[in-house]
């Protein structure tokens, strides 16, 4: 009785050991993948072009303020 729970136990751990070193292998793998992927760099650039576009953007807005800003000084002398 005794041999048949440490073969049970022998069993049940190598089980779990199983399992645990398939988990880190596939976590492993799956960091390895996203560290290969060009997302992050797709990512990156994305938002420097957003930057640049919203920095654009902004310049036109603060010349066309000024713009409307002289017009109307004008039109008051």
């Amino acid at each position: 009785m005794n041999v048949a729970k440490i073969h049970d136990r022998m069993h049940i751990k190598t089980f779990w050991e199983k399992k645990i070193n398939t988990e880190c292998q596939y976590a492993e793998t799956e960091v390895q993948r996203k560290n290969k992927s060009s997302l992050d760099k797709l990512r990156g650039e994305w938002l420097v072009r957003l930057e640049n576009r919203t920095k654009h953007l902004k310049k036109l807005n603060d010349s066309y303020i000024k713009k409307v800003k002289v017009e109307k000084s004008a039109d008051q002398t």
